[in-house]
């Protein structure tokens, strides 16, 4: 009995069968007996849930490549922005990059034709593709803002696909909304100054001095104080608009006046009740009309029923429908930039509300750009 433990143990490898399912033809199984796998079953078919989580799971390109490296071309680029350290409440944003992503996997070029206008944005004219995110440290503000500025101009100053009289446009993914000073200094730098379509609960135009400046400089550049910051740095037009405004106020009239020397109209939240969704993209479109725009959205416009995963959540928003039907009617508008920002996806619920509504702006923050293509001039 000893010896036989030391002789060797000849074995085949054990065939597995599976029976078919009632009403469907048997399964082709992969053999394990060294035929060629290639032969047996196709592993080229792409799935949402294989290889890098990519937003709707458009090609990676390392956009940041050196100067050295071959860069694919494209028209349209979706960025990352991890940052979140310019928040004034729930930290957590630093991750909105990759929620969104996540939030997008149902999403895929193949299967992206739209119910409402028969078109596809991924098979019209444009290349679109995720360059990943831009490597930002979380030690230093003042570093990391840098870090982004650097990335959109080298990811903005590729040249395009299509036209060589175009440059690409970026839609960032945040992050919170301190990232969107970043993105407007890149668009007026290859278009001059835009007019602004601020989707949110917050007006965003504090004085530094108001939110976070009496501390020091540095706490003075935040999510509440950028489009401040940007009417200062004369990127923005006196022609842009908030939407969705309900948050108080620091100061009953001082935050107003402040936010109209900064070039901004108001249509608050419960404007949709009395002028309804067409009201309301009557008046943006009528703000804007005949300039290169910018729009950002902060995922905290949409009601905490709808987007619980956010910084600064604010009763009484819109709905997910209302949002998607108002960006929709901006259709003709010149988009030269787009973000959505300050999605915490450590707040969402198990069935990922938020990350799916802010796949699905970014999804037609897409449509603009792609409905409207933008040459320099």
């Amino acid at each position: 009995m000893f010896l036989l433990l030391f002789l060797p143990i000849l074995a085949t490898a054990r065939e597995i069968t599976f029976p078919s399912l009632s009403g469907y033809p048997q399964q082709q199984i992969v053999s394990q007996n060294g035929i060629d796998i290639d032969k047996e079953i196709d592993i080229s078919t792409s799935s949402a849930f294989a290889g890098l989580t990519t937003y709707a799971n458009l090609p990676y390109v390392h956009c940041l490549a050196g100067k050295d490296e071959e860069v694919q071309k494209y028209d349209i680029a979706i960025l990352g922005a991890p940052f979140d350290t310019g928040v004034t409440a729930r930290p957590g944003a630093r991750f909105g990059p990759y929620g969104i992503r996540r939030g997008s996997r149902r999403i895929s070029p193949e299967g992206a034709w739209d119910v409402f206008t028969g078109e596809n944005v991924f098979h019209d004219w444009a290349t679109i593709v995720d360059c990943g995110d831009a490597p930002l440290t979380f030690l230093d503000n003042t570093v990391a803002l840098r870090q982004l500025d650097a990335a959109h101009k080298i990811v903005s100053g590729r040249p395009s696909k299509s036209s060589e009289k175009s440059v690409p446009r970026i839609i960032t993914l945040g992050g919170d909304h301190t990232t969107t000073l970043s993105a407007l200094r890149s668009t007026h730098r290859n278009w001059g100054p835009v007019s602004v379509i601020h989707f949110d609960s917050h007006l965003d135009t504090w004085d530094p001095k108001v939110l976070g400046g009496g501390i020091s400089h540095y706490a003075g550049v935040n999510h509440g104080t950028f489009l401040h910051i940007a009417h200062e740095e004369g990127l923005i037009r006196n022609t842009s608009i908030h939407a969705g405004i309900r948050a108080p106020m620091v100061r009953p009239k001082g935050d107003l006046r402040n936010d109209l020397r900064c070039g901004f109209e108001i249509a608050k939240a419960r404007d949709i009740d009395k002028v309804g969704v067409s009201g309301v993209i009557e008046k943006l479109k009528k703000r804007v009309v005949d300039s290169r725009v910018y729009i950002s959205v902060d995922i905290d416009v949409l009601d905490p029923a709808f987007a619980p995963a956010t910084g600064t959540a604010e009763v009484g928003g819109w709905t997910t429908r209302e949002l998607l039907s108002i960006l929709d009617g901006l259709r003709g508008l010149h988009v030269v930039g787009a973000d959505v920002v300050e999605v915490a996806p450590i707040y969402d619920n198990p069935g990922e509300t938020t990350v799916l509504a802010a796949a699905e702006v970014v999804h037609s923050l897409l449509g603009l750009m792609v409905h409207t293509p933008v040459v320099e001039v």
